[in-house]
């Protein structure tokens, strides 16, 4: 198992001071990976609710940082820790806009961009952002059908109703295609990553729950003619510690690390840490990363 950290990017720790200690310190302390999002605002009255919880967004969504000029940023003051997306909601960019962006991510940190990706959940965004939430699932389909033919043929071509891009060359290409992680968990994205994706962003579910979505990724790999066993489960933890809490969500850090171990060995092989809602200066969420580290360390080492 491995362990990444979200980078700051929201509330409090929406500054470049931040992002700045936190990158160069999380990378010093061992950490395989730093992650950012992506939220675009926080309607006065939302049309859908926010995944998990009560539905409400987080207060600190309020103040959100550019999910690429934040991995810049860590990029420019680390070397050799791991950059991702956790995940960039697809479908607002056009691709050769969104290659550029991570393209130019994975130039400049030495070939180390993760890409994940998501439809996202709020139709208030893709509002904002001029783009049509119906059919947004064909939309992302063919987003990554481009994605795949800017960063592995020169000259690129690609025609479809939404775009076209006419023979040309594109430039940089990623230092490696860079590994593709898809988020979500409803069956038809389930089988999507089966089918094309390098793997599968998730978060805090009952374990049961995460065993028999990874189990239809896998059984779609197969079906495919993929290899199952080079498909990994990342799965992204937004814990509140607190001593009366209700585990995986909030509790202790021995409490929510004992939920991360046990997804662990149910074959969880990355967990990214985002304290963001429950650290309140950037030396807390550090030793908060520290703690987790510890407790998780120890469960995954050998008896």
């Amino acid at each position: 198992m491995e362990i990444g950290l979200a980078v700051p990017q929201y509330g409090r720790f929406a500054a470049l001071s931040s992002v700045l200690r936190v990158a160069r310190e999380a990378e010093s302390m061992g950490f395989h990976s730093l992650w950012a999002g992506d939220r675009l605002l926080t309607p006065l009255r939302p049309s859908d609710p926010y995944p998990g919880g009560d539905g409400s967004i987080p207060e600190a969504h309020r103040v959100f940082l550019d999910p690429f000029a934040v991995l810049s940023v860590a990029a420019s003051v680390t070397s050799s820790v791991r950059l991702g997306t956790s995940a960039l909601n697809a479908c607002w960019y056009p691709p050769v806009v969104l290659a550029r962006s991570l393209t130019t991510i994975d130039h400049l940190s030495g070939g180390r961009l993760d890409a994940g990706l998501g439809l996202g959940w709020s139709s208030d965004e893709y509002a904002a952002a001029g783009v049509p939430w119906k059919d947004r699932a064909r939309r992302y389909d063919a987003t990554l059908d481009a994605l795949e033919a800017i960063w592995t043929t020169d000259p690129v071509a690609f025609e479809h109703e939404l775009w076209t891009i006419a023979p040309s060359h594109i430039e940089p290409k990623p230092a490696r295609r860079p590994p593709l992680y898809l988020a979500g968990f409803s069956p038809a994205t389930l089988r999507r990553i089966g089918r094309r994706a390098d793997g599968w962003l998730t978060a805090t579910l009952p374990v049961p729950v995460l065993t028999s979505m990874w189990q239809t990724v896998c059984r779609t790999a197969e079906e495919a003619g993929r290899d199952p066993g080079a498909l990994r489960m990342i799965l992204r933890s937004n814990p509140i510690v607190t001593d009366r809490g209700t585990p995986p969500r909030s509790g202790t850090v021995a409490e929510i690390a004992a939920y991360l171990a046990g997804a662990a060995e149910a074959g969880v092989h990355e967990i990214i840490l985002d304290l963001q809602h429950t650290a309140t200066s950037d030396q807390h969420l550090l030793e908060l990363a520290g703690e987790f580290a510890d407790y998780l360390s120890a469960a995954s080492a050998p008896s």
